[in-house]
């Protein structure tokens, strides 16, 4: 009975404060920005921006680009709005925003920085809003965003290899490709874990094909040798202890069986590179 009464009180208040509204007796949402000139939203948005309020930042400068579309500030909106997005943690919004931006602006003394934004986003929508403090690392995660980060600064240090952001962008491309290189040994452990240790080997090989002198590619060749040891393809599983022993010749997966970290360094290993 108490949960009856407590539905019907609900749906009276419910048709209250709808008839309420239709009355007009609730007060409608005031636009504060609606009798603003263009210049006024800029240092408005601008004045947020500065201040870290990212989301006040990208209404405004939505705002802004909406009202005045070709005016002076209108390009500066668009990528600020993109980053606006970013720093608020909505990687989504702000991937369209910057997508919009490199596709009307293509020759934009910013397109270089477009790109370096649009491999942020994703770099760290990979790790994702709790992730990025958690301590997980980012091979544990979904590879397909890495991949998407890893595309756009590649982009950046091909095509503007004098911009200001192609040193940090060709550092994060390794990080990206380690990431990748360690999420696939990661797959290849889980196979051979479970004793699916084809599946285990073709993970393995993946790593080995894709991502050339990846610091995992040392346990991709360690799962292939126990694999094809499993197996009993001895003649596979030699194969790949020479490549082994010449690549990795203090390899532990030669005499332990494992990666044995000699080096003392706390770094996740995709967080290393050569």
């Amino acid at each position: 009975m108490q949960a009856l009464k407590l539905v019907k009180h609900l749906t009276l208040a419910a048709i209250v404060v709808g008839s309420m509204a239709a009355c007009g007796i609730l007060p409608e949402k005031v636009d504060e920005t609606a009798s603003w000139s263009t210049n006024k939203l800029y240092s408005e948005a601008k004045d947020s921006f500065d201040s870290g309020d990212y989301t006040k930042a990208a209404k405004y400068y939505e705002l802004l680009e909406g009202r005045d579309p070709f005016g002076p500030h209108a390009q500066q909106a668009q990528i600020n709005t993109a980053y606006s997005y970013y720093k608020d943690n909505e990687p989504a919004q702000a991937l369209t925003a910057v997508d919009r931006f490199i596709r009307l602006h293509p020759d934009s003394p910013s397109i270089d920085y477009a790109y370096y934004l649009k491999g942020l986003i994703n770099f760290n929508d990979d790790l994702g809003l709790f992730g990025r403090f958690s301590g997980q690392d980012l091979s544990e995660r979904d590879p397909k965003a890495l991949r998407a980060a890893y595309d756009s600064f590649k982009y950046l240090v091909e095509h503007y290899p004098t911009s200001k952001y192609a040193n940090d962008a060709a550092l994060r491309m390794r990080y990206a490709v380690n990431a990748m290189a360690a999420h696939e040994v990661h797959a290849a452990e889980y196979y051979y874990r479970r004793g699916a240790y084809l599946a285990a080997v073709n993970r393995a090989q993946t790593a080995l094909k894709d991502y050339d002198q990846a610091p995992a590619l040392e346990d991709a060749l360690g799962i292939m040798i126990k694999s094809y040891d499993k197996l009993g393809m001895t003649e596979l599983r030699d194969d790949a202890r020479r490549v082994m022993e010449k690549t990795y010749p203090n390899s532990g997966y030669l005499t332990v069986g494992r990666r044995i970290d000699t080096t003392g360094d706390k770094k996740s290993w995709w967080q290393i590179w050569r």
